[in-house]
């Protein structure tokens, strides 16, 4: 008899959940009116049956509670619980300005609520994640799985599970269909002796006709069939499955930022940022303009043709870091510190980022990121198709930006193996894409910034 109980842990969490609420709400009521024999005489109790009803529906509209044993992390089950948690306090802030009864209750206990709600929720959480880790790395609650093949790609899948103790999978074999019947009835007593809970098939090992009979001998032994392509070879690619009508479609993301979601996320957040940044930054750019105007004769404001996405050229705009007469030297890499070029406040500029801050505009203009590899001169672009072609056309997939990985670690690149090796820092970039990243990579240039370490 198998020794599990599937979706009992998300119906536990919903109803905990829900307790948690409910005991929640009455503990700030307590604290805040020192009292709760009243309680179920006044308004508040009222404010409760709302705050149920409006919580059942959403989690019911985002599935709070839909995980599988993979997919059931701290992390994730928090962000979801979290997500839910919002929405239930903008919809109650909603009804109370709506119905005009914000003014009945107390602001301190409508907060207080959510602050223990949150609290002792991600607690429960965190603790039903360590429990079943423990529980299952014990022996109990566990998944009885077996493998069909006996190649690299099943030997990854025994890997995964053994490496994963805590996901409670136990291995019970790794077959072979041989091509005939008796390969079939071989696994059919395996999964019938064994009460298999998953088998896994290799598909790169078995023919159409293996398949369907293994499909049917699961249907017999309520047993799951998972089918495992061999991804190995685009995997980095995020490859995804769509289906049309009633045929999966592999689709292999060839391009970052290839969804709707990716892309109107990133944008939106480019713009909010940008837009902060150049309200709360406005006395900066005041200051910087009058000590570049005041230092140094000639224009401010400095613009240069790059080379943005999909190889468009656009001219970005820098705070002006060098004399006016700088092209009469000829177009060449800065050499730094002792560069004659650069004036004085140019080298404060350069060291501190500061000259960066116009690129906000092109930000805005739609014509860089916030977060993205740097736009590069006509010269760095022959170089590095010269190079590395290939790794650098991958990179002409997304917008630049005013910061990079490449640009934090490496900084401006004048030679080769300066341009190849800040290409191979943002070529990570491009390996998956999430605003924590890009607020991280902020954070690290705004580090720069206050230590002058720019280059």
């Amino acid at each position: 008899m198998k020794n599990h109980y599937p979706g009992i842990l998300p119906k536990v969490h919903l109803w905990l959940d829900v307790a948690l609420l409910n005991l929640s709400f009455l503990v700030a009521y307590l604290i805040r009116f020192d009292n709760v024999a009243g309680f179920l005489e006044n308004e508040y109790v009222n404010l409760l049956l709302v705050a149920n009803l409006v919580w059942i529906f959403t989690i019911h509209i985002f599935k709070t509670y839909l995980f599988t044993r993979l997919s059931y992390h701290f992390n994730t089950q928090l962000a979801a619980f979290l997500k839910a948690v919002t929405v239930h306090g903008a919809l109650m802030t909603a009804f109370l300005y709506l119905t005009k009864q914000g003014e009945d209750y107390s602001r301190y206990q409508f907060l207080m609520t959510y602050g223990f709600f949150i609290l002792t929720s991600s607690l429960s959480r965190g603790a039903a994640v360590i429990f079943l880790k423990m529980y299952r790395q014990a022996g109990y609650n566990y998944n009885r799985y077996a493998i069909v093949g006996r190649g690299e790609l099943a030997q990854l899948i025994r890997e995964f599970y053994n490496d994963r103790k805590e996901l409670g999978y136990r291995y019970y074999g790794m077959l072979h269909s041989h091509g005939d019947p008796n390969g079939i009835n071989e696994i059919e007593s395996l999964v019938k002796g064994k009460q298999l809970d998953y088998l896994y098939c290799c598909l790169s090992e078995m023919t159409d006709e293996q398949v369907r009979e293994v499909i049917k001998m699961g249907e017999r032994h309520r047993t799951q069939i998972r089918l495992v392509p061999d991804f190995r070879g685009f995997v980095t690619n995020m490859a995804s499955i769509e289906y049309h009508d009633m045929y999966p479609i592999i689709q292999v993301n060839t391009k970052p930022f290839s969804s709707f979601n990716e892309q109107t996320l990133k944008r939106a957040f480019d713009l909010v940022f940008s837009v902060i940044v150049m309200i709360l930054g406005a006395p900066i750019f005041f200051l910087v303009w009058a000590a570049i105007k005041i230092t140094s004769p000639g224009p401010v404001f400095f613009k240069q043709q790059r080379s943005g996405r999909w190889g468009e050229l656009f001219y970005i705009y820098k705070f002006r870091s060098m004399r006016v007469d700088a092209d009469k030297m000829g177009l060449q890499h800065s050499k730094g510190d002792d560069d004659p070029r650069i004036t004085p406040i140019g080298r404060i500029l350069r060291k501190s980022r500061l000259d960066e801050l116009p690129q906000f505009i092109n930000v805005l203009k739609g014509e860089m990121s916030v977060v993205g590899p740097r736009p590069l001169y006509k010269y760095d672009v022959d170089m590095l198709m010269e190079a590395a072609p290939h790794d650098f056309q991958r990179l002409l997939t997304v917008k630049p930006g005013i910061t990079s990985i490449g640009q934090i670690n490496v900084g401006y690149a004048d030679t080769v193996a300066k341009n190849v090796e800040r290409l191979k820092y943002d070529l990570q970039y491009l390996k998956s894409y999430s605003v924590f990243d890009d607020v991280q990579l902020i954070f690290r240039t705004v580090q720069v910034m206050v230590l002058g370490r720019g280059q």
